[in-house]
């Protein structure tokens, strides 16, 4: 919740009133206090803020003309506990904004409202919007009648909504002046929002509800006087609730006051009206308060350590300084970043660091560096496609860099690489979105160059450039690349259309989003296209999808309909209908009225089209929770038709909801090109049961492979994240021309033998990357003149570190064949691992001090390797050697906490309070006898260890948590969030255990080290064979033994072994693993038969030699049986455990089965079965049999 208050009282005043009046013969003095907090607003939280006092005085230089000088200035921090801790002063923070103010400034006052403000040079432009707080108190519309009005006008916070009601108090004859901005309606708002293009604003979802609201209210008495209405005081209140979820459950507060001091006049200029002036925050990132004095050297002396610190692994402490480094390359010159270049450009490490690290400065500096290097040709292809793509999505959407963009898209470097081309056209698209998400309209000379592409590749019968300019017209979305995207779509084009399927679908996905910047124009072209017989069935299906991102109107939703109802395509009729079925169940806030339109669409369509099941179909998962104001979907989406048996394309595609925006994450999809054209409609042979003989007919089809096109794709492949597509995949057919160097007669000089020889010499290999995957932050200004803002900063820094090593006996191997019967051994060690940072700001934040709450979560992933590898191909036998533990390390952790901060630069030192924290057990105390008549609040704390080791394996696994929260039961989901997190999962040496319980292999216990074990997988016989003898006894499939070897060669574990015994036209398998060691005799035993899809068995055993316990399940048609029995001497808990679910059951059956129409009998029953069988007696009844032990429910 963000609040300010300030207040303005008159020190001296003389004394007829109508609008606001300044006098230009008298001076008017007044004390001015300015304070602003964040916190919860609760008792006993932790709170930050700031405040400043000071005294200004207004003298008149000319009618229109006045002087503002402010003295005597005091600036005080908090960061505490709610109604403990008081403001406290801080003298240099002071004298340095002291400084500021002490300068003269000048505004025009003309019938109640601030003109031109004029200021010094060398007054930054933070000093300036204080200066503007302080003079909102004197801009005002004063009116005597009427007393309530509303007018649009200019203030601080832009051109919004003002409403007014004045009151006269009839014993001083004082007016009383209500005003209230709304500051969530202006129509021109002072306001800066970045990182958040690519998130769609939804309507539908607003409506649930809120993640924050901001008032405004100003309070003035007006004392009447012969020039007009003097301010005798003024109280401005502003709040600003905010919440990560709906605000309704809970959220945060903010204060803020301000003052100045005189000055000579000297030479001025004109610093802009009343409106808050934004400060281009580029480098001033919260969460990060450093020195910014030699930020060229510092730069290469933190990009030097953090090289250092995850040279071998992710050293996950010092990730977080990634920030500090995008905060000082954000402030060097163009020559600075040649001079790092230079210096770190001969490292490995230092240059991969600088290189991903110097994309994130997302302004024309990059553009430039990077210019000089493709000029330079001093970066690989490789290193300039990663870099280009990260700093042209990361880059501001300004139309300069649009500019710029487009001279590096020219290069002959960028061209001489189609890898790079692709990637530099994608990145393009996606910076023209984003400059057309905050510029509206868009000029259409943004996308030209994309427009110029693809209209070259369609009169020079390009595909290559056909395509790859729709996938980038795509990503920009422009609405005025319409008519050029409708040159490639049949029934829509002007002149004929002669493209190919892969272009014609390209260009319909090209729609996807200017669907929501222009949807009556795409809605027009999806249902031309969707009615357009002589596309292939995938464009059609496309069309549809398009036509949905549109969000049609009920009308359009029934048309759709009664084409389908007259459709003749099975294939079509099978994917729109499983497509509108999904939408139907859909409850997300964004398909509210659609699920409406689409559940009336399938009662039409439900008899004709409902048991439809073709390869051409969608499916759909979604969720959404009111009062968290998240959701998720996910959709997989499979287009073909009546030619291949293959889908043509499918789609898989992830969104997330939350804060009134949809979010777009992973998007995949895979297209057969001339793969599907080899599969054709039918596989000779395929009988659809994935038996040996079905991989076997597939095998016969992809043996002509060679009779594919050279110049055609056999499949595509592309990978979209939020909603951008960024990666795009030809598979040709010289791919496969290189597979064939993996045969058994490949002779040395091949790739493959390049890399087995670089295997023997030894590998090592290291590869870190850093990445900002989000940047997100809402500025606007405020009462007091500081800027508000929320900021969401999301980095990822990866780290994958191998060393191996192979021996091959005998080493004389002339071709790849040779290795098949020679023992290969590998050695090989390393660590992949990854850390997560995120945080969420929400204060004020300037170049001087930060104060308000942060929320801080780290996610580091550890995952070490090290084995020995044993490997025989002819003998069909791999044996992988895993060392027991021998060091702890986490395997995955989360931390997380929510503080209150006070970040200033004053002699370079950073304070930071953990108040919440540090100061729990005192809370707890305080709130047993303080605050009594407040709302009881409710403390939560749970802490955990849990170890889980095996004496067996020499290795365990434990889980550690440690949750703190404190919260008011009206602040659900808010809570959820509020206080401190860790949990953690570790992977520890493992002891030995003197006592293990039967059967048990896993034993719980504290955590000490003793002796260790030494791992062992044998890993034998493994190969498919298909039984042509049907009499035949069964030939092993796959044998697996999991062994640890002790010191004394004692052997214990797990041996599994598949087996296929199937006969005839029935199909069986079979499984018995067994437990390795001394005296060992436990078994488990599965059976599983099937004569058809509709008649399955399975019984499943184990036990001592599989006899104890066993559960047999059988399906058939109309019938499906379950049946467990065990023997008399099972485990005691068991019988506890059956003995409470009867007595429960007994109590609910009889309700239950009358609630559902079931006539309910009972039956005794032995005590050592459980079984159930379900049967379809009739086409409208089922009898159901359920036997616990001691009873029968039928």
């Amino acid at each position: 919740k963000l609040q300010l208050f300030i207040c303005l009282i008159v020190a001296y005043t003389k004394s007829l009133w109508s609008n606001l009046t300044l006098n230009h013969r008298k001076t008017y003095e007044y004390k001015y206090e300015g304070e602003v907090k964040f916190g919860s607003g609760k008792p006993n939280r932790a709170e930050s803020g700031v405040r400043i006092q000071c005294n200004i005085k207004i003298s008149g230089e000319s009618p229109q003309v006045f002087i503002l000088q402010v003295s005597d200035v005091t600036f005080a921090e908090l960061n505490g506990i709610t109604g403990k801790s008081d403001f406290s002063q801080c003298p240099k923070l002071s004298q340095r904004i002291a400084a500021q103010l002490a300068k003269p400034f000048k505004f025009e006052h003309i019938n109640g409202h601030v003109r031109q403000i004029q200021a010094a040079p060398d007054v930054t432009e933070t000093t300036i919007n204080i200066v503007r707080g302080m003079l909102s108190f004197f801009h005002a519309t004063v009116k005597t009648s009427p007393t309530v009005y509303e007018l649009e006008e200019v203030g601080i916070h832009g051109m919004c909504p003002n409403n007014y009601a004045t009151e006269i108090n009839k014993q001083t004859n004082n007016m009383n002046v209500t005003q209230v901005v709304d500051i969530d309606h202006c129509r021109i708002k002072a306001a800066m929002q970045n990182g958040m293009a690519f998130a769609v604003l939804d309507k539908e979802t607003k409506q649930r509800g809120e993640s924050m609201i901001s008032t405004v209210q100003y309070l003035y008495t007006i004392q009447p006087t012969e020039e007009g209405g003097m301010v005798k005081s003024a109280y401005a209140l502003e709040q600003q609730h905010f919440s990560p979820f709906n605000v309704k459950g809970g959220s945060f507060r903010m204060e803020a006051n301000e003052g100045g001091k005189p000055a000579n006049v000297g030479q001025l200029q004109n610093r802009g009206d009343i409106v808050h002036k934004l400060v281009n925050s580029n480098a001033n990132i919260p969460l990060v308060m450093q020195d910014l004095a030699e930020p060229k050297a510092k730069a290469i002396r933190m990009i030097k350590q953090l090289a250092e610190d995850h040279k071998n692994q992710i050293k996950k402490e010092t990730t977080e300084d990634t920030l500090k480094v995008y905060q000082l390359l954000r402030m060097l010159q163009d020559r600075d970043l040649d001079e790092m270049w230079v210096e770190l450009a001969r490292n490995n490490e230092h240059r991969r660091f600088f290189l991903d690290m110097v994309a994130e400065i997302n302004d024309d500096r990059v553009l430039k560096f990077l210019h000089k290097r493709f000029i330079s040709k001093d970066v690989s292809a490789n290193e300039a496609v990663q870099t280009l793509l990260i700093a042209m999505n990361h880059l501001q959407p300004r139309a300069e860099l649009v500019e710029k963009a487009k001279e590096i898209m020219n290069m002959e470097f960028i061209k001489s690489n189609p890898h790079l081309w692709t990637a530099a056209m994608f990145s393009f698209g996606s910076l023209v979105y984003k400059y057309c998400a905050y510029h509206s309209p868009c000029p259409q000379a943004a996308v030209q160059p994309l427009l110029n592409l693809a209209n070259e590749g369609l009169r020079n019968h390009n595909e290559t450039k056909m395509f790859i300019a729709l996938r980038a017209l795509g990503n920009a979305g422009h609405p005025g690349s319409i008519k050029t995207i409708t040159n490639f779509l049949p029934g829509v084009a002007a002149n004929p259309v002669d493209v190919s399927c892969r272009v014609q679908s390209a260009a319909m996905q090209a729609l996807r989003l200017t669907a929501r910047r222009d949807p009556y124009s795409v809605q027009e072209i999806a249902l031309k296209v969707f009615l357009q017989k002589n596309c292939a069935p995938e464009t059609n299906m496309m069309a549809i999808m398009v036509m949905f991102n549109t969000k049609p109107s009920a009308a359009l939703v029934s048309t759709l309909t009664a084409h389908l109802e007259r459709e003749k395509d099975i294939h079509l009729a099978s994917f729109a209908y499983s497509y509108l079925e999904n939408i139907a169940r859909s409850k997300t806030p964004d398909n509210h009225n659609l699920s409406i339109y689409c559940s009336l669409a399938m009662k039409s369509l439900a008899a004709k089209f409902g048991r439809l099941s073709y390869n051409s179909r969608s499916f759909r998962m979604d969720m959404f929770d009111d009062d968290l104001l998240m959701g998720t979907s996910a959709s997989f989406n499979m287009l073909g038709g009546p030619t291949s048996v293959l889908p043509t394309e499918i789609i898989s595609q992830q969104k997330y909801f939350a804060i009134g925006r949809i979010m777009k994450l992973m998007e995949f999809g895979i297209r057969s090109e001339t793969l599907k054209q080899l599969i054709g409609p039918s596989i000779p042979g395929f009988k659809g049961d994935f038996s040996f003989s079905d991989f076997q007919a597939i095998y016969n089809v992809l043996k002509n492979w060679e009779s594919l096109p050279n110049d055609k794709p056999i499949i595509s492949a592309y990978s979209r994240l939020s909603g951008q597509e960024f990666f795009f995949v030809n598979i040709q057919k010289d791919l496969l021309e290189y597979i064939k160097a993996v045969s058994p007669s490949a002779p040395k000089g091949t790739p493959v033998w390049a890399a087995i020889e670089q295997l023997q010499k030894g590998l090592s290999w290291h590869w870190t990357k850093p990445l900002l995957n989000i940047e997100a932050r809402l500025l606007q200004a405020t009462t007091l003149g500081l800027p508000v803002e929320i900021a969401k900063y999301y980095q990822t820094v990866t780290g994958i570190t191998i060393n191996a090593k192979a021996a091959i006996n005998p080493p004389q191997a002339q071709h790849l064949g040779d290795l098949i019967n020679a023992d290969i051994s590998l050695e090989s060690e390393g660590v992949v691992g990854f850390t997560k940072d995120f945080w969420i700001f929400h204060g004020i934040n300037t170049e001087l001090f930060q104060c308000g709450s942060e929320m801080k979560s780290k996610a580091p992933v550890e995952l070490p390797m090290k084995l020995s590898a044993k490997i025989n191909v002819g003998k069909r036998v791999l044996e992988l050697d895993i060392p027991a533990c021998k060091n702890e390390f986490e395997l995955i952790s989360f931390r997380y906490v929510k503080i209150m901060i006070m970040y200033s630069q004053h002699l370079w030192k950073i304070t930071v309070t953990r108040s919440f924290i540090e100061n729990w057990q005192q809370l707890l105390l305080d709130y047993c006898f303080s605050f009594k008549q407040q709302p009881t609040p409710n403390n939560w704390w749970r802490k955990a260890n849990m170890c889980a080791k095996s004496s067996m394996y020499g290795v365990g696994v434990c889980v550690d948590y440690d949750i703190r929260r404190q919260y008011f039961n009206n602040e659900y989901p808010l809570y959820s969030i509020m206080g401190f997190t860790h949990a953690a999962i570790r992977v520890v040496p493992g002891i030995h255990s003197k006592f293990r319980a039967p059967y048990a292999q896993m034993t719980f216990m504290s955590c000490f080290f003793t002796h260790m074990r030494h791992m062992r997988l044998l890993l034998l016989n493994v190969f498919f064979t298909h039984i042509t003898n049907k009499k035949a006894s069964p030939q092993p499939v796959v044998s697996i033994k999991a062994i640890a070897m002790s010191g004394n060669q004692n052997l214990e574990g797990f041996d599994m072994t598949l087996y296929n015994p199937s006969e005839g036209d029935t199909l069986k398998a079979q499984m018995i693993m067994s437990h390795i060691g001394d005296a060992a005799n436990w078994k488990m035993c599965v059976d599983a038969s099937a004569q058809s899809p509709a008649n399955v068995k399975a019984m499943i055993s184990w036990g001592a030699q599989c006899k104890p316990y066993k559960i047999s399940v059988m399906a058939a048609a109309a019938q499906f049986d379950i049946l467990i029995t065990f023997s008399t001497n099972f485990l005691e808990m068991f019988f506890v455990l059956m003995d409470f679910i009867h007595s429960r059951m007994e109590r609910y059956i009889p309700g239950m089965a009358l609630l559902y129409g079931f006539n309910q009998t009972s039956e005794s029953n032995a005590n050592q079965e459980v079984s159930a069988s379900i049967v379809c007696a009739s086409s409208d009844s089922i009898d159901v049999t359920i036997k616990l032990p001691k009873q029968v429910v039928i």
